[in-house]
């Protein structure tokens, strides 16, 4: 683990130092990246400018777990966004080239072209999160104070766990990003609105099946004052950091299998 991550550290400073080489062009990315994924909340906006309330939720509610979502997708996506490029090494053969280097083969290809302009992403969930803050009239206890930093926390590891998932998937089906984007940016937008605006059957497939609902809905609905929709017990608000480890050992077994499964181009 210690020569991964090691190893992990080398790929992304080096991917950075190039970024910021060329600091106008970093500035540019970073803020076309942070325009770009404010327009999901500007959607929001809209929609808040012909309602009063979305799935009972007030815009401040709405914007809360905007923000908590965003900025746990946001870590998660700078830290292994690049997984879903395995599907083209796979196909090209250029996943050969890192199998003989002395590196764990997980860490290159997270840190493979690492993007350090999706911060961008980070800093826009965080203010979201801040404004949302503003203006919730809430009674913050200290577990209330622990609990927000850990949903964050836990939900990019939640969402890490699901790129690793995703990209081991691709080397069975070859070109499946599609598929592992439909559960990493699709999940990240899904739970930035209310899970009452969503059917019970769908709430229950992102608790039980792929967990997503532990990134942010049920720690930001204790939160917010909030009923689970579910009825679920109560301690299960404080259950995402041990849900983001079990996700995290099941990505990492699907990996060594799909790892252990792949032939080759040949060429």
């Amino acid at each position: 683990m210690a020569e991964a991550l090691r190893a992990y550290g080398l790929i992304v400073w080096m991917w950075t130092r190039s970024a910021l080489a060329y600091r106008a062009s970093f500035v540019m990315s970073a803020a076309v990246n942070f325009a770009a994924t404010g327009l999901d909340f500007l959607a929001i906006l809209l929609m808040f400018s012909q309602v009063d309330r979305l799935g009972g939720f007030s815009l401040a509610e709405v914007a809360f777990l905007y923000g908590t979502a965003g900025t746990a997708f946001g870590l998660a996506d700078l830290a292994l966004g690049s997984m879903e490029r395995l599907g083209g090494r796979v196909r090209d053969g250029t996943l050969d080239t890192l199998l003989v280097r002395p590196v764990p083969v997980l860490a290159q290809v997270a840190a493979d072209r690492f993007a350090l302009r999706r911060i961008g992403r980070i800093v826009q969930g965080l203010l979201v999160l801040g404004w949302s803050v503003t203006r919730l009239e809430l009674h913050w206890t200290a577990l209330d104070l622990v609990l927000l930093p850990m949903m964050l926390l836990s939900g990019a590891g939640i969402f890490g766990a699901v790129f690793v998932a995703g990209a081991a998937f691709q080397f069975w089906a070859g070109d499946a990003s599609e598929v592992q984007n439909s559960f990493t940016y699709g999940g990240a937008t899904l739970l930035q609105y209310p899970p009452s605006v969503f059917a019970k059957e769908l709430v229950r497939g992102v608790t039980f099946v792929v967990p997503l609902a532990f990134v942010n809905w049920l720690p930001a609905l204790r939160i917010l004052g909030r009923q689970d929709p579910l009825g679920l017990p109560g301690w299960v608000d404080f259950t995402p950091p041990l849900v983001a480890v079990a996700c995290c050992a099941l990505s990492g077994a699907a990996w060594r299998a799909g790892l252990r499964s792949y032939r080759s181009t040949g060429s």
